[in-house]
C-alpha cells in the first residue's frame, strides 16, 4: 500500500482547531520506511495532537493528511492498568489482540525481554515495563510505529538502552517511527529527522541543524546543542536492558 517513496503517512500544513484554540497549526512532515521522526517541544507544544494527526484520530483538521498503510501500532504516553489484578506479560501480550505464540516469541526476542514472559506486570522496572509495551506493539510487525514518551519513569542509562532498541526495531522491522521525546541530548543523536514544534514548526531537519537553529536555542537554551554533540560519538559499549554497561567485543 505503500508508494514508490516508501512514505508511510504524510502531513501538510496540518492543524487541529478546538473550542477556537489552535492545538498545533501548520505541521507538514513525512515518514518513511526505515525512518526515525522525532517530535520535541516543551509542555503543550502539541507534540502528541501531531501523533494523534498522524494515526487519523482527529476527523475534522486543518491541512492534509495521506495515508499510505494501514499497519499503525501506537505506544501511548499513558495507560491505565489495574496493578493489584496478576497479569502476567503473556497475558497482557494479548489483552486487545489474538497473537501466536511466534509472533509473541519473536516481539519478546526483539525488544530482549523473553524471559519476562511469565513474570507479573507489577513485578518490572520501568525499562521493563516499557520494552514490554513496544513487544506488545510491533507483535504484528507494523510498518508505522507511534511512540508518545516511551523513556518515562527510566533512568538515564535505561533511556539511552531503550533509544538503541527503538533504533534496532526500526532497522529490523524496516518500519517508519514518529517518536515523541522531551529528552533531546538523548534522542536527536538517534534520529534521522526533527520537528520542532511550539504550536507550530518552529524548525525541522537534521538533529544538528536544529540544535543550532536560533528558535530551537530560544525554546531549549544555547547549550543544548553542546549536550547534543556528546552522544553523536560511536559507542564502544552496550546499555543493558537493567542499566548497566557492558563492553563490546572488538
Amino acid at each position: 500500500m505503500t508508494n514508490k517513496n516508501n512514505t508511510l503517512v504524510k502531513l501538510e500544513n496540518a492543524g487541529v482547531l478546538v473550542n477556537d484554540k489552535w492545538l498545533v497549526r501548520g505541521v507538514s512532515l513525512e515518514i518513511k520506511k526505515g525512518k526515525i521522526i522525532t517530535l520535541i517541544g516543551p509542555n503543550g507544544s502539541g507534540k502528541s495532537t501531531t501523533a494523534k494527526i498522524t494515526l487519523g484520530l482527529y476527523k475534522n483538521i486543518e491541512g492534509k493528511v495521506e495515508k499510505f498503510t494501514n499497519k499503525i501500532a501506537y505506544v501511548p504516553q499513558k495507560i491505565n492498568i489495574d496493578w493489584t489484578l496478576p497479569i502476567r506479560v503473556n497475558d497482557f501480550m494479548n489483552l486487545t489482540s489474538n497473537l501466536k505464540k511466534e509472533e509473541i516469541e519473536t516481539a519478546l526476542e526483539t525488544t530482549g525481554t523473553p524471559h519476562l514472559k511469565n513474570k507479573d506486570l507489577k513485578s518490572l522496572s520501568g525499562g521493563e515495563f516499557q520494552r514490554v509495551l513496544m513487544a506488545r506493539a510491533i507483535a504484528k510487525k507494523p510498518e508505522l510505529l507511534v511512540l508518545d514518551e516511551p523513556v518515562q519513569g527510566v533512568d538515564f542509562n535505561g533511556e539511552i538502552a531503550l533509544y538503541e532498541l527503538i533504533k534496532k526495531i526500526s532497522d529490523t522491522l524496516n518500519c517508519g517511527i514518529l517518536l515523541i521525546s522531551h529528552n533531546l541530548h538523548v534522542v536527536m543523536s538517534k534520529t534521522d529527522h526533527v520537528v520542532c514544534l511550539n504550536g507550530h514548526v518552529c524548525c525541522s531537519g537534521t538533529p544538528i541543524d536544529v540544535a543550532n537553529n536560533e528558535k530551537y536555542q530560544e525554546l531549549f537554551g544555547k547549550d543544548i546543542s553542546k549536550i547534543l554533540s556528546v552522544y553523536e560519538h560511536s559507542h564502544d559499549h552496550i546499555h543493558k536492558i537493567d542499566g548497566t554497561i557492558e563492553k563490546k567485543e572488538n
